[in-house]
């Protein structure tokens, strides 16, 4: 990876987002609670919600991942108030796509991800970008099974 490389991957708006995580706090009483790590670069990502009507009425995240991990969640963290399970699958859907097969980012109400396109070139990188939408999904799953 090229000094220009980096500096693409790493961009400032990717810092600034990794640098200021939304909802970074674990809740005390959530309906579900999932850990997920990437075996390939060590990041892990906590999430817990609480579920009221099959949406997410609490939320909250503990990331110990890699700048694009962190700005990841970052992205999610920002949005996922309200959400519904199948909104969580479809943006982890979604981003996946857009890092694997070159789609286009996640569609509202997960806009944001368009700075994380250039790690398309990383795959080393996809897993942890992708862990906080796949441990909601898997939260979200659970809370629902439990209800």
């Amino acid at each position: 990876m090229s000094d220009n490389d980096l500096i693409k991957l790493y961009s400032q708006r990717i810092l600034a987002l990794a640098a200021d995580i939304p909802h970074a706090k674990r809740l005390d009483h959530p309906t579900a609670t999932v850990r997920k790590r990437s075996p390939l670069c060590g990041s892990t990502v906590t999430v817990d919600v609480t579920v009221a009507d099959g949406r997410i009425a609490d939320y909250g995240q503990d990331v110990k991942a890699c700048a694009l991990g962190q700005a990841s969640a970052a992205i999610a963290g920002s949005h996922m108030i309200g959400r519904t399970r199948a909104e969580v699958e479809k943006a982890r859907d979604e981003l996946r796509a857009m890092l694997k097969d070159g789609a286009p980012p996640p569609a509202a109400p997960f806009t944001g991800y368009e700075v994380l396109e250039p790690a398309r070139d990383y795959k080393n990188r996809h897993a942890s970008i992708l862990l906080t939408l796949e441990a909601t999904a898997e939260a979200m799953a659970e809370a629902e099974a439990a209800a």
